[in-house]
């Protein structure tokens, strides 16, 4: 069983920047792929990023290309989602979950049910 726990979010300014953790347990992390889900007031989850479990594929949602970074410590069974120059927009819930997922679509909703484990989420809010 594999457990996951986000942490890092907060308030930030538009611009801003914010470095989120996923601490990973249970499982042997180099294993397993992991997405990052996000889920903004009112709306439906919305995938954000995948890596797979070496850390040599990775993928983004058109939106947060060239602004987000995903990358992986597996010797420290931790993901980290490195958010640069933060939107509004971007203000969300957001979620690690074990999983591998990829779409072309401008915007890509998923469901719970597509991945194995989720964390609890930690709350993004991009306001000044």
């Amino acid at each position: 069983q594999v457990q996951l726990v986000e942490s890092g979010g907060g308030l930030v300014q538009p611009g801003g920047s914010l470095r989120l953790s996923c601490a990973a347990s249970g499982v042997t992390f180099s294993t397993y792929s992991v997405t990052c889900v996000r889920q903004a007031p009112g709306k439906g989850l919305e995938w954000v990023s995948s890596i797979n479990g070496e850390g040599q594929i990775i993928s983004y949602t058109p939106s947060v290309e060239g602004r987000f970074t995903t990358s992986r410590d597996n010797a420290k069974n931790t993901l980290y989602l490195q958010m640069n120059s933060l939107k509004p927009e971007d203000t969300a819930v957001y979620y690690c979950a074990k999983g591998f997922y990829y779409c072309s679509d401008s915007v890509c909703h998923v469901k719970r049910s597509d991945f194995g484990s989720w964390g609890q989420g930690t709350q993004v809010t991009v306001s000044s």
